[in-house]
């Protein structure tokens, strides 16, 4: 063998084992975050067969308060513990069965989430189509402003939703919360960028077939945006089921606040149901993940072609 090949050669195992090293420390990070991130998750499962004198025992100290209500300073170490001494139902058999409280509180979140998924993707859909399909002035201040109400929280648009709730009559029912998610800009926005990405030679092929617009609308455009839209309403099915702002500002009557409003205001006599109610309440977001996984990615992915 030359000299220079086995230069060439050296080059390449040191090469090969900066790749390894540089995989090596990607994966060790890629797992160190992971299980960060997992572990309030795995926490709360697990400490949710607790008992509630063990919970009380570990973490009691965090929620105490003072006679005045105010909080009280942690002078000791917070045990986190992943098992339990004893595994028990008991946390669950309290939510499921004994206060039912919690279970209204799990269907207000479904019902609150379920319906504005379904009417803003109804509307964003056909508002979408009419973004993509046609241009003008009028269009594009129309679109510029949705892009403005999109960047704008939530918690600046609350006192107006407020006024415009009280002015309506809604204020204090669940209209106040399902109008402003129908008429969300967020689904707009998206869909719209995506229908953009469909080949004007699909819709030319169409409309040369003598298509009309409702056929051009829902077999060709809705069938290629399946992706983006199963992935949007995942999205926003997530955002609208952890909603806290809304329902605490435009609904009085706790009997209407949907369940995360709950997991918001752990108090000193719920500590032990909180983590069975918080596993509770991750079923269906969990399921959904799971299900629509990859629609998620698809939707996320798609650049608009049609796939062979």
């Amino acid at each position: 063998m030359r000299k220079n090949d086995r230069y060439i050669l050296r080059i390449r195992k040191r090469k090969k084992r900066i790749n390894s090293l540089k995989t090596a420390l990607v994966t060790m990070a890629a797992l160190f975050f992971a299980v960060l991130f997992l572990t309030p998750i795995i926490l709360t499962i697990t400490n949710s067969f607790m008992s509630s004198s063990e919970i009380s025992a570990n973490y009691g100290s965090v929620f105490a308060t003072t006679a005045k209500g105010g909080k009280v300073f942690v002078s000791k170490t917070v045990n986190l513990k992943f098992i339990p001494d004893m595994v028990t139902f008991y946390q669950y058999y309290t939510v499921l069965f004994k206060s039912p409280e919690y279970l209204f509180k799990f269907w207000n979140s479904i019902i609150y989430a379920v319906p504005i998924v379904v009417m803003q993707l109804g509307i964003a859909t056909l508002a979408s189509y009419g973004f993509a399909r046609y241009d003008g002035k009028l269009k594009r201040v129309i679109f510029f402003s949705y892009i403005i109400m999109m960047l704008m929280p939530y918690q600046v648009t609350l006192v107006p939703n407020f006024l415009v709730a009280k002015s309506l009559g809604i204020f204090g029912t669940r209209w106040a919360i399902w109008l402003p998610g129908f008429f969300s800009p967020f689904a707009v926005y998206l869909l719209t960028k995506f229908m953009k990405r469909i080949p004007t030679e699909v819709i030319e092929a169409a409309e040369i077939d003598g298509a009309s617009e409702w056929y051009i609308f829902s077999r060709v455009n809705l069938p290629l945006c399946k992706g983006g839209i199963a992935s949007i309403a995942i999205l926003v099915f997530f955002d609208y089921w952890n909603m806290v702002e809304q329902p605490l500002i435009l609904l009085p009557d706790s009997g209407l606040h949907p369940l995360s409003v709950f997991l918001s205001k752990i108090n000193t006599g719920e500590i032990s149901l909180a983590f069975a109610v918080a596993v509770i309440y991750l079923v269906p977001p969990l399921m959904i993940f799971l299900y629509g996984e990859d629609y998620l990615v698809e939707g996320i992915s798609y650049q608009g072609g049609i796939k062979g």
